[in-house]
């Protein structure tokens, strides 16, 4: 399998721009011809982008391209935000496939969705199933193992900076109908987490009341309360919680919290007259809770520890890499630069990778397909020596 990724950056949204980023790619591989694409367009073309999946299909001669719009992507090469650009990975012995639905086989599958195509139950349909597992079956990042009745997914969510306008995702060379794409990658190895970049600046409580996604009570104790007074000897200062940078992060058991196998919630907005807080979910009462924020630092070392992690899963050295970014954990998070890329390049120097920064990020964690904010997902992938009959 060879795979190369090729970067265009332009001052129009041109198909050209398509079409110079798979050349770049096939130039780079060494082939003519791929047996598929995965072709990232800035916001720029979201309005229309057929003109310029047209154009990489005819540069690479290859129908099978999949992947959508977004407000900036990168390769290993450099990132792009706020400048139309196209970012193309081509790939020779590697197709996308529909998912099996008879449930035979537990697959992976990379999902690449609109904003306003996305519900719980088609994120977790034929999905994991927490309840038939225990916690011996999840490894110290938090993953399942594949060996699941059912699919994981993992991916990113296209759109702007502001999260409206036009959005754009496309499968087998064509936007799709139903905004969203779901592919199984066959013959490949892979290993995907998600990294959250998040220091912990409470101890474990037990949430004891909730009302919907209001956060009545912590440990008995009101919940702004117990995050107000998290934020306040963290930050040793008397102000208001910055509740743009802080999570709730949540798990069945304190351990898994203290291991670093739990879930998010992003909070929505203070209740100061009841003390509690709104959150993105509402959260089980009797699960385990800490009040986190997002760290530059923290989240610097966390990419790292991911990467080694997924690494190790993988059991050899890695062919490619896909990482999706959220918008706010990118050059906007690290003052100016990508630090997850940086240290990416760092840690694999001829590694080719791809992705983009989306409006949300999607990772299989502790039993459940999981649409994030905030995080980056990254999947390292090798290839497989099994040959299917």
């Amino acid at each position: 399998m060879k795979v190369a990724t090729g970067l265009a950056i332009g001052k129009s949204a041109l198909p050209a721009l398509a079409a110079q980023a798979v050349t770049m790619a096939m130039q780079k591989a060494g082939i003519t011809q791929p047996s598929s694409v995965l072709l990232f367009l800035t916001s720029e073309f979201a309005a229309d982008p057929q003109s310029a999946i047209k154009a990489a299909a005819k540069a690479a001669s290859c129908t099978q391209i999949i992947g959508c719009s977004a407000t900036g992507i990168f390769t290993e090469e450099d990132w792009v935000i706020d400048s139309p650009a196209a970012a193309a990975m081509v790939f020779t012995e590697l197709d996308f496939n529909r998912p099996k639905l008879d449930g035979a086989d537990d697959q992976l599958l990379l999902t690449l969705t609109a904003p306003n195509a996305i519900n719980t139950t088609w994120l977790n349909k034929s999905g994991l199933n927490k309840s038939a597992l225990n916690e011996a079956e999840y490894n110290n990042a938090g993953q399942p193992h594949f060996g699941l009745n059912g699919f994981a997914r993992f991916g990113g969510v296209s759109g702007d900076a502001i999260g409206h306008g036009p959005f754009s995702v496309w499968q087998n060379g064509k936007g799709t109908t139903q905004g969203y794409c779901e592919v199984a990658l066959n013959h490949i190895n892979m290993a995907v987490a998600a990294s959250h970049g998040l220091k912990m600046i409470s101890s474990p409580r037990k949430i004891t009341a909730v009302q919907g996604n209001d956060l009545l009570s912590v440990a008995n104790l009101p919940a702004l309360t117990t995050l107000t007074n998290a934020w306040q000897k963290h930050a040793k200062t008397s102000s208001s919680p910055p509740y743009h940078q802080l999570m709730a992060v949540y798990a069945s058991k304190a351990s898994m919290l203290e291991r670093g196998e739990y879930n998010l919630a992003s909070i929505i907005i203070e209740n100061v007259s009841e003390g509690s807080v709104t959150l993105t979910k509402s959260l089980p009462v009797g699960d385990w809770l800490s009040w986190a924020v997002r760290d530059i630092d923290a989240a610097q070392v966390d990419i790292v520890k991911t990467a080694g992690e997924l690494k190790q899963q993988l059991g050899t050295e890695p062919a490619f890499a896909l990482l999706f970014s959220c918008l706010g954990r990118g050059p906007y998070f690290y003052n100016g630069s990508d630090q997850d890329l940086a240290l990416l390049k760092t840690l694999f120097p001829k590694l080719p990778i791809i992705g983009f920064y989306g409006n949300g990020e999607i990772a299989p964690m502790n039993g459940r397909n999981e649409l994030l904010q905030y995080s980056a997902v990254l999947g390292l992938f090798a290839e497989s020596n099994v040959i299917s009959l």
